[in-house]
Formats: C-alpha cells, structure tokens, sequence
C-alpha cells in the first residue's frame, strides 16, 4: 500500500467502468466493492452506464435461430432505443484511463461488447473483465456458475423428485447464461429428464423477463412444471410473483429457484433458493488488481472465487432464521422513503420541463431540482449539433457518430453553484478538468430512439444505484430536450410558412398578402394621427417584348432588377411585387412633393441599372403617385385604386407619346 499513496501523490488515478443495467441488484453489488476500494484509496471512478435491452420484451440473441425464437413468441424489437443508450460507449476515451473494470456480461448486444473489448485492447490499459475467458489479454474474475448451478439443479431433481423442469436462461451471448444453461442441459441429461424447447425461456437477466416468462407460459397451453429454474434472482422473484398472480402457490403448486443470493432473495417471501456469490468482493477486488499492476504488479491472469448453493423456502426446504429482520425492516423503508422522495421529484420535474419552451428555461428548472439527488455536482453535456433536424435510416443506426467533436454544457451545478461551459472536446468526457481523486462519476446517455442528444453527470450520488427512478429521471430529461428541439425546428418552419406567405420568392419583398396586411396596419396608425398617406403604383413596360424576343428567364431576370430598383428608391416605406409586373409603394407620414421625389430616385436608379447590364432592351416602367390623407372616407383599396388609375394615364401617355415619335 505504501507504494499507492505515493503514486497517488504524484497522480490521480482514474478508472472508467462500462455496465448495464446499473439498477439491477448484482451489478450494484459490484459496484459497491469497486466504490468501496475508490473511497479508501483517494481514486477517481468513472461509470459509464446504459439501461440498454431494459425496455424491450424480447432480446434479439444472435446465437438462436430466428425460426427457433419466434416458435417461443418472442418479437425481434427494434435496437432503436437501444443504440441511443449505448452511445454512451462511444463517449469513453480510454486513453484518459490507468485502468477500466469492464462489466461486459452485462450488455447484451455482442457487437457492442466486441467493440469495446477492441478499444481497451488499443489503449493499452490494464482491464479487468467478470466470469469471461474469451479474451486473455484482459485480466478476469470469476465465481464458479457451472458446479453450483448443477448442485441446485440435482437438488430440484433427486431430493424434491422434480421431472418436469423449465428454464428462465439469460442471453447465450453472456458467458455467465451459457455456462448456467449447459450445467442445465447437462443434468437434465445425466438424470435422463428431457428437455422441451418449449419449457426453455431466453431473457436479458432484467427482473421483467421473469414475469415475462411466466406470461408465455402460461399461455403456451402446456401442464405446470414441477420447477422452474431461473438463471438469476432478478427474474426468479418476478417470476414467483408472475404464478402467485395466475393463482399458483410456490413451493406448494410448483418450485422456484434463482442464482446470486441477492438481499432480495435472501428477505422475499418464500425465502428464495439460490446461489450465494462474492460479488461484492469480486467489485472490490477488481480494482485491488489494477492498483497492483499499476504499481509494478503482476497479478494472476485468472482468479477464481467460490460460490455455494443456498437451499431455502421456494423450493420446499426449510430456512433458519438468519435474524436480519430488523435490519431488512429499515432497509425497506428506507427504500421506500427513497422511491418516495424519487417520485416526488421525478413528478415536480416533468411538471417543470413540461412548461418549458428554450433550453435555458430547461436548465433553469433542472438546475432547482438538482440538489436533491444528493450530489456533489452535476453536468449535463449536450452535442455541438443536438438541435438539429435529421431524418433517421434505420438502416445506418449503427454507423452513426454519436458525439460531436465539441460538445456543449449548458449546466453544470456544484455545491448549489451553477455556472456553465461553452464548448469543450468530446474526448475530455467532463466539461472541465478533474482536480482531486476520491470521486465516484455516473454518465448517463441523453437520446432519442437512436438520436444521440448528450449525457449527464452525477459526482458522488447513489441516486443512480440505489434509486429505481434514475432511468425515468433519463428518460424525462431526453424527453424534454427532444421535445424542444422539435418546437425550435417548429417554430422556423412556421416562420417560413410565414415568411412564404408574404415574401415573393422571385423578387424578395413582399407580395400582395404580405403588403394589404403591413399597410392596412400602416394606414390606421396614419388615420388615427390625421396623417397622409402616398401609394405609387408601378407597372413595367415592354415585358412581354423581353419574353417574346429573350425569353422568360429573360423576362424574370428584368423584373427582378426592377425589384432592385423599387426597393432601393423606397425610403421608410413598404414596396411590393403586386403581380405579375405590377409594384406598389406605400408610404405613411407623406407630404407634398414625395411623389416627385420618389419618381427622381427610380428615374435615376433604373438608369443606372440599365448602365450596369447593359442589355439590348430597357428597363422601364410607368410610375403613378397618389398622396391623400388616410380615413375621412378613403380607405387604403380607394387610394390604391387612385394610384393604379393614375399610373395607367401616365403608362397612356408615355405610349401616345411613342407613337407619336415613331418609336
């Protein structure tokens, strides 16, 4: 130990652990032994944890044959929701790392797990792996599955005389589902038992995959096993409560095991059989094995740790009491009292986040709630691009990039302090640089479906371990985020339907709509101030001379340079394309003089036009000007009928006046 606290004198050590599925029983219990050994040697860890797989009812196994899983009922579920939890995967630069404790028995998704394992292995760092002999470049731990899973298999069969058994297996990806599935296959053959596909269930190892297990069964039509053996506590209690709601009685009307001998187990009722492991001392022990390679170490590659079956209440034995209920009375309550409060929470921040319209309204209202999780600080980091739109092909899900380059933290609250940080680069993982060891760190993915949207932080909290409702938290906090994206999005296609129904895409300024609704706004103003008003009405010449000779293109091209030319002689007015070729300018506040003003600058603006393209034709136009006063009777359609009159004596004038000059 010695040689430690001199390296931590130097260094901080920080150590990033990957997992799945941090509410689950077994993996707290891990992570408990990690934290433990962090707290008392002054470490840094980092959990980077997804909830991916836990809101699916079927797991997508690549190792059973799709005809094989669909005779069981199962769906193969869209991986959407569950990409966007393991982006949080892609956030880890393990270069950042002395070392990584990689709970890869916990997700499911082989491809996943692959990658990882691909990217320690660049790294270079020491990582510690659970119950996997794979890969023998990585240092592993395991607790024996096989041998006392076969004890509580034998025990089901030669002492309670079981013959007809099912199986709850977890996914055959994981190393630790398939050891305990063949322990089951081999017993049941050395016993001469058969073993129906039928009674065979395939989960994730999450709690709901028991009830879901019993669900299909019974609707299978089959008879009711003597037994059913679950491959972990998780889904053994769920699934006792799965058959106590169908009516049937456990051990009476049939058994149940488990494996892991979780607290739960040990204090549900009926007590539950299962199989007793060291799993806080596997966590604790993980990190011991990292510290001694780091100081110069060479610990065994493999190490084993022992595990025992427990017989108890749900398979008919008898339990002693172990005289843990007055503890297990306060733990409860205190669980209760923390779901409780989480829900108090969880309710007073959807309420919140619901009102909200901005991010900065969103971070406002998170901000109030952030001190009860019970945290040192928290962060929450967004991707340089998460507002924007982008239409998903379910087809490329995978080969996305989920963070930007740069990333954003809109919030980052400290000890009732909030402040935030601009921009910082993704391959930092936090904000801002970590100054001290003895800090426990949860990153949690912030996505849509599969549209990687951030992460957060929580520093030293147990509300992600101990609290069931931290996934909602997640959940609630990527809703709302998603949600304010849309509305942004919204808001700017309403703008541009706005702005597409007043603006003329040719010429860009306003068309008929958008200048009746400004100038009919305009002219009550000037009524209600006894004002006057001047409508100018201009109306191109020689047009269909420029299509007829140049063409259309032509012809848009001189009515867009005759846009230009109206909309530059305009001065504090409001200019339009009226249609077609004709234009109209109103003016408010007018006086005597401003219609020869305004046709002074369009006479010596549209030869400068004319000057600039040089053209084989001309740009010209008829102007007619009105100035009245607004109201007394005049409405602005008269004095714009005034002003179309008027242009049109000019437009005859102009023409008599060619004809009369021969051209």
């Amino acid at each position: 130990m010695k040689m430690v606290k001199e390296m931590n004198k130097e260094k901080i050590i920080h150590i990033a652990v990957v997992v799945a599925g941090i509410d689950e029983e077994y993996q707290n219990n891990i992570i408990s032994g990690i934290n433990k050994y962090v707290n008392e040697h002054n470490i840094n860890v980092s959990c980077f944890a997804s909830y991916g797989g836990s809101l699916s009812d079927t797991y997508e196994n690549s190792n059973i044959e799709l005809s094989y899983f669909a005779a069981h009922g199962g769906m193969l579920k869209s991986r959407r929701f569950d990409m966007g939890e393991y982006s949080i995967y892609d956030l880890i630069n393990f270069n950042a790392f002395d070392g990584t404790i990689l709970m890869t028995n916990t997700i499911c998704d082989s491809e996943i797990k692959e990658n990882i394992i691909r990217r320690v292995a660049e790294s270079g760092i020491p990582a510690v792996v659970f119950d996997c002999h794979d890969y023998p470049h990585l240092y592993n731990i395991s607790i024996d599955n096989s041998s006392a899973m076969t004890d509580v298999i034998k025990h089901i069969i030669e002492v309670h005389k079981a013959k007809v058994i099912n199986f709850i297996s977890g996914p055959l990806s994981n190393p630790e589902a398939t050891d305990r599935y063949h322990a089951f296959l081999n017993v049941m053959k050395e016993s001469n038992l058969p073993v129906d596909e039928k009674r065979i269930f395939f989960g994730e190892f999450r709690s709901q995959d028991g009830r879901q297990a019993i669900e299909e069964f019974l609707q299978s039509g089959l008879s009711m096993p003597d037994a059913f053996i679950c491959a972990n506590d998780a889904m053994a209690l769920t699934a006792i409560s799965a058959l106590e709601k169908a009516g049937y009685k456990v051990p009476d009307d049939v058994l149940v095991t488990g494996f892991d001998n979780t607290y739960n187990a040990r204090n549900f009722c009926p007590v539950l059989t299962s199989v007793d492991r060291p799993l806080t001392e596997m966590g604790y022990k993980s990190v011991e094995i990292i510290m001694e390679i780091l100081n110069g170490g060479s610990p065994e590659k493999s190490i084993n740790l022992v595990s025992s079956p427990v017989f108890a209440e749900s398979c008919g034995c008898k339990t002693e009491d172990n005289g843990d209920f007055i503890n297990y009375k306060k733990r409860t309550y205190k669980r209760i009292e923390n779901i409780n409060l989480g829900t108090s929470i969880l309710n007073r921040l959807t309420a919140g986040l619901a009102e909200t319209e901005e991010i900065n309204e969103a971070m406002d209202v998170l901000s109030s709630f952030v001190e009860e999780l019970g945290c040192d600080k928290f962060s929450l980091c967004l991707t340089e691009n998460w507002q924007d739109t982008i239409v998903s092909d379910v087809s490329t899900i995978e080969t996305e990039k989920n963070y930007s380059v740069y990333m954003t933290a809109p919030l980052i609250w400290e000890k009732g302090k909030r402040h935030s940080c601009g921009y910082f680069p993704s391959r930092n993982m936090f904000p801002e640089p970590v100054k001290k060891g003895g800090n426990v760190n949860y990153f949690l993915p912030l996505h849509f479906r599969e549209r990687c949207l951030g992460y957060y932080i929580i520093t030293n909290s147990d509300f992600p371990v101990y609290s069931l409702l931290c996934h909602s938290l997640t959940l609630n906090l990527s809703n709302s985020l998603e949600n304010i994206r849309k509305l942004i999005h919204l808001n700017k296609a309403m703008d541009e339907l706005n702005r597409l129904y007043v603006i003329d895409p040719m010429c860009n300024i306003y068309n008929r709509n958008g200048f009746i609704n400004l100038a009919d706004i305009k002219f009550r103003e000037c009524a209600e101030k006894k004002q006057k008003v001047m409508l100018t009405f201009i109306d191109m010449d020689g047009l269909k001379f420029i299509n007829d000779n140049y063409g259309h293109n032509e012809g848009d091209f001189a009515i867009q340079r005759l846009a230009g030319v109206i909309q530059d002689s305009c001065i504090d007015g409001i200019c339009a394309r009226f249609g077609g070729d004709e234009f109209i300018v109103f003016t408010s506040d007018a006086v005597e003089g401003d219609d020869d003003a305004f046709k002074r600058r369009f006479t010596s603006k549209i030869e400068g036009m004319n000057n600039i393209i040089k053209k084989p034709y001309t740009l010209s136009a008829s102007v007619g000007s009105v100035i009245a006063y607004a109201g007394d009777g005049a409405t602005l359609y008269s004095i714009i009928k005034q002003a179309d009159e008027k242009m049109y004596e000019v437009k005859k004038q102009r023409k008599n006046s060619r004809m009369a000059s021969g051209k």
